[in-house]
């Protein structure tokens, strides 16, 4: 298969139209080529493209910050000269003078197919941007790690932020030149717009299921992002962020395990097991220690659960990550009732409100975790008429069939 990046490198109809105009790159680490050339080296190489400028989201063009809310500088291109800009700095929003260096934005993000990850909203600033002053955007697409399934509550009306564009489900199954084309739907821009699809991407197809497995390098496009395990589990455990446990960070695998020094890990599965078996499906929980060298509970030796998908017993339509961190969740309330689970601070400069709930859009599975009467029915009442109704919006901007 080609991903978008490298049919507009080898396909001349596709980059001739870009002659004679100012390009800029929107770019991150896994930003490359099918030979791991990264796209600012290949696109500057290209006879048809001038480049003039580059922007990085959030952790940097250059992938190197490790946590949230660490902000990256501007800089310039120590090979080709031109200023790179950085959209998780001083600001999130390109600033005007920043889109006065170029004619065209091409968009080369790897995405995890996840709500809260923030390349995202960073796509839909720079579609309003492109909008307010006539700018045309092109996304080179790439795959969804986490294929086609949907899962999660819609963002609640009031609860935007950098890490909720917009009313999705936490794993809304798009790639990133279909989440612009829902983009300047839902938001009525007015805004010159391209996609340059992949080829052969079969995102219903063993083993990837939306990767290319044995077909493509995996390039991390943050620094807790270092396989396809993480991100089919990261709608889930990126939740974690807005608790108390360890979501692994500071650890060989982030993002697929939690756990804290005060829990029993076996216990939990077994409460997990217990409660609502039927939200377990298509995974393997396990029992295991680890002790983070950075991040929450540093130095600690932490009883853990990690959420294993890359065995025979992985099941793409079955694995429901929002719901086994939920169940997760829920299992420590109900074994440690005032245990100290949510964290309170200004997640991703989002001040007065829970992290849990800035992550999930509302309220929503906070409270459920919190009500010691609820079920799992109550939970996926609200859920499944959420993830129906996404299923019915997104349908028109599907290009993969």
């Amino acid at each position: 298969m080609k991903f978008g990046l490298d049919r507009l490198l080898s396909e001349p109809a596709l980059s001739a139209p870009l002659k004679g105009r100012r390009v800029a790159l929107l770019a991150h680490p896994a930003s490359v080529t099918a030979e791991l050339t990264h796209a600012v080296d290949a696109l500057a190489a290209h006879p048809d493209m001038t480049l003039t400028a580059a922007f990085g989201p959030q952790h940097g063009m250059k992938g190197d910050l490790q946590d949230n809310m660490m902000e990256s500088p501007d800089y310039r291109d120590p090979v080709h000269g031109f200023p790179v800009f950085s959209l998780y700095g001083e600001v999130r929003r390109p600033k005007d003078e920043w889109m006065a260096t170029f004619d065209v934005l091409l968009v080369d993000l790897q995405d995890l197919g996840c709500r809260i990850y923030t390349y995202v909203t960073t796509l839909l600033y720079v579609l309003e941007a492109a909008a307010q002053h006539g700018k045309t955007v092109w996304v080179l697409d790439r795959p969804n790690p986490a294929g086609r399934p949907v899962e999660g509550t819609l963002l609640r009306a009031g609860w935007e932020s950098f890490v909720g564009a917009g009313p999705m489900p936490m794993r809304h199954g798009l790639t990133m030149g279909e989440l612009g084309l829902w983009f300047i739907d839902h938001f009525k821009l007015d805004v010159d717009y391209r996609v340059i699809e992949m080829q052969g991407w079969k995102p219903e197809e063993a083993p990837g299921y939306g990767w290319p497995l044995g077909q493509r390098s995996w390039v991390n496009p943050s620094p807790n992002a270092p396989n396809l395990s993480m991100a089919r589990a990261y709608a889930g455990t990126v939740m974690l962020e807005g608790a108390t446990l360890s979501e692994g960070r500071g650890t060989t695998r982030p993002l697929e395990l939690f756990g804290a020094p005060d829990i029993d890990a076996k216990a939990v599965i077994s409460e997990m097991q217990s409660f609502g078996p039927e939200w377990l499906g298509g995974c393997v929980l396990r029992d295991m220690w680890f002790e983070p060298t950075f991040h929450k509970h540093v130095g600690k030796l932490c009883s853990g659960v990690q959420i294993h998908v890359d065995d025979p017993m992985y099941d793409h339509h079955a694995f429901r990550p929002w719901r086994v961190q939920a169940l997760g969740f829920k299992a420590i309330r109900r074994l440690y009732p005032d245990y100290d689970l949510w964290r309170d601070f200004p997640y991703e400069y989002a001040f007065g409100k829970l992290p849990i709930d800035v992550i999930n859009g509302g309220p929503d599975l906070r409270e459920w975790v919190d009500d010691p009467n609820a079920t799992t029915a109550d939970l996926d009442r609200i859920a499944e008429a959420d993830e129906q109704a996404w299923l019915t919006t997104r349908e028109p901007f599907l290009i993969y069939r």
